[in-house]
């Protein structure tokens, strides 16, 4: 059985075949040939986060491929009233395929895949958000080929994407190069861990710097769910981080934007840049489908 709950889970090969099967499935959707390959299998669907892209790309997707998605959110099931995790796992995994779950602490979903005896897959946490990464790369690669070797710039704070951003590194094999305000750096411990697996990662405070020569920026916002108290002072820390025309011109220039959404026009990002012909941001959003549909039958396929 295998779990997803970073993107070092799977191999970079087993990474590649994901991506390639996501194309697969792409234009098998696209001309409407059915592809229902999980016919009778039932995701289950644990949310502690909002979500809007998240939660309708593994709904349809489920569908597509034949099968049944539940929407369970932690405040309406006994994990709101202080069920234990592993309690909760036993019985959920006992009932359903595959499970998915969306919430904060990246011990949750370690925990419940410990006594989980279905795949479990890591929807997001406060540490990493594999399934973007795999949409993101997936959209490059169709429309600049592999990314292998290419230079990505990541712009903002060091959090969760950033994060995964660092584990595809070793995945992939890009370069990437990343610039935080100073005290808002990636996990050190991450970081770490990727270099020794071959990460090509470099870190600095300038987002110019990190954007020189760049074949991919992509950024974030500057306060992510749970952090929203903290917006008047990240504003004051990231001044001068938001990704506008200015450092998209330090990239070079058939450069792609990517930006995993929702997005705050004038904050992280202007206006000119989400909305200009170098994003790519709408192409990137819809392929959180295809990704997912292909990892959930990867997922299923290798129980």
């Amino acid at each position: 059985m295998r779990h997803f709950l970073t993107l070092l889970d799977i191999s970079p090969g087993e990474a590649r075949h994901i991506l390639k099967r996501a194309g697969e499935l792409k234009r098998q959707q696209k001309e409407g040939r059915p592809h229902r390959v999980l016919e009778g299998k039932t995701l289950g669907m644990i949310f502690d986060k909002a979500s809007t892209r998240t939660r309708v790309s593994f709904e349809a997707g489920m569908f597509q491929l034949g099968g049944h998605a539940l929407f369970l959110h932690s405040g309406t099931t006994q994990l709101g009233r202080g069920e234990p995790i592993e309690d909760s796992a036993r019985v959920l995994s006992s009932m359903v395929d595959i499970i998915t779950i969306r919430t904060y602490g990246h011990d949750i979903v370690q925990r419940f895949a410990e006594y989980s005896q279905v795949p479990v897959i890591n929807a997001l946490t406060d540490l990493t958000h594999p399934c973007q990464i795999l949409a993101d790369v997936f959209t490059y690669e169709e429309l600049r080929g592999d990314i292998a070797g290419k230079t990505v710039a990541w712009i903002g704070d060091g959090n969760n994407m950033a994060h995964s951003w660092i584990n595809g590194a070793v995945s992939f094999g890009y370069h990437l190069k990343i610039a935080s305000p100073a005290g808002y750096e990636p996990d050190a411990r991450l970081l770490a861990a990727a270099r020794e697996l071959g990460a090509n990662v470099s870190l600095s405070h300038d987002p110019g710097d990190a954007a020189a020569g760049a074949d991919l920026v992509t950024t974030d916002v500057w306060a992510s769910m749970g952090q929203e108290e903290e917006q008047a002072i990240r504003a004051k820390a990231f001044a001068g981080f938001m990704v506008d025309e200015h450092i998209m011109a330090c990239a070079r220039p058939d450069a792609l934007f990517m930006h995993c959404l929702p997005a705050h026009r004038g904050e992280e990002v202007a206006a000119s840049v989400i909305d200009g012909p170098q994003s790519v941001v709408w192409q990137e959003a819809e392929n959180r489908l295809h990704a997912q549909k292909a990892l959930l039958e990867f997922l299923l396929r290798h129980q």
